[in-house]
């Protein structure tokens, strides 16, 4: 088979379209003939050599995709070869053929294309893990998601609305914060040019977003701390704002609020089996009745990996861009 290999950690160049062995399927896993997968910033990190895949996990990037069940291991049931399906992985989307543990993958959903549900797994996952099994949201309670036109933030607003929460959302350009509102964002907040603290707190007269979705980390902690409400909830999800920040407890406890950090990759698989499940009985169901649905910016051949690559870091994109093998 072909897949993207990173001989030398650099640039998108890196990233080569290469003739490797293909995956055998052991016990308890299945072998996906790829359709499509997606670029997340973890790839992103990965070529650069700052996020290693965990031990046992593909080589390749990406961390989910899309496509029919090719070969079944030992041990599988309720799985045949030919079924459409999507996957949570560990790494190795970014190939013809992925091999995956039975209690990652999900059945493509009802109206949704074969290479669309690709946008799903990671995105899906990372939002009820964090935003309901972490934070617990609850109806009429306001969500404040950073990115919202990200692929993560399209997903949560969705999510979000359809259990009857409110949304605010941070963006940097007009057009982003009108998608988001397309989706269903009810307060809308341009980050280059409003500061978010103030805003929360004039939308919800004074008194904050129960839950925040956080991709910034150290850069805004000190105001998502302050934006937050009592008994507020914040859920750490990624960096690109530093690693390192210096956090008021004294804030913290006034609040009565929690801060919690996750990352999905790096879980054991029991953990990963039982996010998955949670998904599939929640959002299924929605995705299954089209309330909810994947927002796809574009779709990049799988060879050219390295175009994907620079679109998503130049951020223009809104929702998940997509690599498609055929």
């Amino acid at each position: 088979m072909h897949a993207i290999t990173i001989d030398e950690p650099g640039g998108p160049e890196a990233l080569v379209w290469a003739e490797v062995p293909d995956p055998v399927p052991g016990e308890g896993e299945v072998l996906i003939e790829v359709a499509a997968s997606a670029v997340n910033r973890a790839d992103l990190l990965q070529r650069q050599g700052f996020y290693d895949p965990p031990p046992g996990a593909s080589p390749y990037p990406g961390l989910e995709c899309s496509g029919r069940i090719g070969a079944v291991g030992p041990g599988v049931s309720g799985w045949a070869v030919g079924d459409e399906v999507c996957a949570l992985l560990g790494g190795g989307g970014y190939a013809e053929k992925v091999v995956v543990p039975v209690g990652q993958v999900l059945p493509v959903p009802k109206g949704v294309g074969l290479v669309q549900a690709a946008a799903l797994p990671e995105v899906v996952c990372t939002v009820w893990s964090n935003v309901f099994m972490v934070a617990h949201l609850r109806p009429g309670e306001t969500l404040l998601v950073h990115g919202g036109s990200s692929g993560i933030g399209t997903m949560a607003i969705q999510l979000a609305k359809a259990v009857g929460a409110k949304v605010a959302v941070t963006a940097g350009t007009r057009q982003k914060l009108d998608r988001c509102a397309e989706l269903g964002a009810d307060i809308l907040i341009n980050y280059r040019e409003q500061d978010f603290v103030e805003e929360i707190a004039k939308a919800t007269d004074g008194a904050g977003a129960d839950v925040i979705l956080d991709n910034m980390g150290a850069k805004y902690l000190d105001r998502n701390v302050r934006a937050l409400a009592v008994n507020g909830r914040l859920a750490v999800i990624g960096l690109q704002g530093g690693v390192k920040g210096e956090l008021n407890i004294g804030a913290l406890l006034s609040k009565r609020a929690a801060i919690s950090a996750t990352s999905l990759r790096a879980r054991p698989l029991a953990e990963k089996t039982a996010i998955v499940a949670a998904v599939r009985e929640h959002v299924w169901p929605l995705l299954d009745g089209g309330h909810v649905r994947p927002v796809v910016d574009r779709e990049i051949p799988m060879s050219d990996a390295a175009a994907a690559h620079r679109v998503v870091a130049e951020s223009t994109h809104i929702g998940k861009v997509l690599l498609v093998t055929g």
